[in-house]
């Protein structure tokens, strides 16, 4: 009787889950095993945020073995060590798991992959949270895309034809009789101190959680996202992004759903316009990763090497403190700060207004920012993250020129009209008009309790312009 091993990690769904289903068909016993080192993806461990939602995703995903008879063995790294023991003592044949992209995991999984094999283990790993693997689009010339258009026009005619696969049935456990394993608390990923206190209204963390964001996105907000999607006080995106990055629900299975929430493949193809939107923006997120797999020093170094002396401020120790309090008095910046730290997530558009203000008007270096999203973001992705980033700044692949400022009270003015967004998370202009919410240094001074602008948005603009004119070339 052979017996698999899978090891789980960020891909925590039962659906669609290569790895899981390779171990299932070739093997009639199975172990389940989740192993937290988290220091094995130094420098970039989780955040805070990320620790959060992984707790809550790790109980759903032993609630769901569980209802199916099976059972998820949670242990603590390091990894290589864990799985050693864990082969010896179930005396396991195979090892499965889905692959990761990031540099650290990478050197560490295949380690792990030789020193596996070189015991007599049979070990493979499986293609199970992109659509495309980030070394399949080349350009006919060869190398690796830099610029999204032609990566996408790529991929978007090779998208995969195959439907997901269904969850399996019943699982037989014969791992509950072992030495009791480490408890999913004992691994200490939720806050001590309760600033996470409104994540839980917003979030269900967890593959059931995934299928329900996904479905009331398709219901609710597909047919309008081309317009939705840039108005931040609406719920006008799938917020999937959490789930995506745990593996909770895959982008096949986002890509399956889209075709059939339109019925027809032929609709799909000849490209109904929110589907096809929001289509692109997975395939964003395969360019991210992409990216950080052919450049993978770019989560910290610009990918343009002409930023590498740009003259960043020094002594912004203080701006960058008020920007991360949502203190800066610019409302449109500061509601979106607040809505991070109130909810672990922000939305697109601002979060484009925000990294804009922080990297060109404070002209503080955008990893600073990078770092912070990475701590409060329950989405943080470093290829997601690195690549927002560095486009913003100026600095990446497909980069928008640093000279593109975004100027955010002309954003609020057109994405959020009324001040509905402003108002929600800044209650000081809560009764402001709005052009009041919008720019409330226009009007006079600012309402008790919001402090003044931080910097001038037109000197600061220029300010930016000069720095960038020592890098030009």
């Amino acid at each position: 009787m052979k017996t698999a091993l899978v090891w789980f990690r960020r891909d925590l769904r039962l659906a669609d889950n290569p790895a899981l289903q390779a171990a299932l068909q070739n093997c009639e016993r199975v172990v389940m095993v989740y192993i937290h080192s988290p220091s094995e993806e130094s420098p970039w461990e989780p955040g805070a945020a990320s620790r959060w939602w992984l707790h809550h995703s790790l109980a759903a995903l032993q609630a769901a073995l569980r209802r199916l008879g099976g059972n998820l063995l949670i242990a603590q790294g390091p990894t290589q060590a864990t799985l050693m023991s864990m082969v010896r003592r179930f005396h396991v044949d195979e090892v499965h798991w889905n692959r990761l992209y990031e540099p650290a995991t990478i050197q560490r999984d295949t380690k792990i992959k030789t020193g596996l094999s070189d015991v007599g283990v049979a070990v493979e790993s499986h293609p199970g949270n992109l659509l495309f693997e980030p070394w399949q689009p080349t350009k006919k010339a060869g190398g690796p895309y830099r610029v999204f258009t032609p990566f996408w026009r790529w991929c978007r005619t090779r998208l995969p034809e195959q439907a997901p696969h269904a969850p399996p049935g019943r699982l037989t456990d014969f791992t509950v009789e072992a030495e009791r394993e480490t408890e999913l608390a004992a691994l200490g990923l939720e806050p001590k101190i309760p600033w996470h206190s409104d994540f839980r209204p917003m979030w269900t963390p967890g593959e059931i959680g995934a299928q329900a964001h996904l479905a009331d996105f398709l219901s609710q907000a597909l047919a309008g996202y081309e317009i939705g999607r840039d108005i931040p006080s609406t719920a006008g995106t799938s917020r999937l992004s959490p789930y995506l990055h745990f593996g909770e629900i895959s982008p096949r299975q986002v890509l399956w759903s889209l075709r059939d929430a339109l019925e027809r493949q032929a609709d799909f193809d000849s490209g109904h316009g929110g589907a096809e939107r929001y289509l692109s923006e997975i395939g964003w997120r395969e360019f991210a990763h992409h990216l950080l797999f052919h450049y993978p020093d770019t989560p910290d170094q610009p990918l343009n090497p002409r930023f590498v002396d740009f003259p960043w401020r020094e002594g912004h120790e203080l701006d960058l403190e008020a920007w991360q309090q949502g203190r800066t008095g610019i409302p449109i910046v500061d509601a979106g700060m607040r809505e991070l730290w109130a909810t672990g997530w922000m939305h697109n558009r601002v979060r484009m207004l925000v990294a804009s203000f922080l990297t060109k008007n404070l002209r503080v270096p955008w990893v600073a920012g990078a770092r912070w999203f990475w701590d409060t973001l329950v989405d943080a992705d470093l290829a997601s993250n690195t690549m927002g980033w560095q486009w913003v700044a100026g600095t990446g692949a497909d980069a928008a020129p640093y000279y593109r400022i975004f100027n955010p009270v002309t954003q609020a003015e057109r994405f959020d009209p009324e001040g509905r967004y402003i108002r929600r998370w800044i209650p000081e202009l809560a009764d402001q008009a709005p052009a009041v919410c919008h720019a409330p240094w226009v009007h006079g001074s600012p309402p008790s309790g919001y402090p003044p602008p931080l910097v001038d948005l037109k000197m600061s603009r220029q300010s930016a312009l000069e720095a960038y004119q020592s890098v030009r070339g």
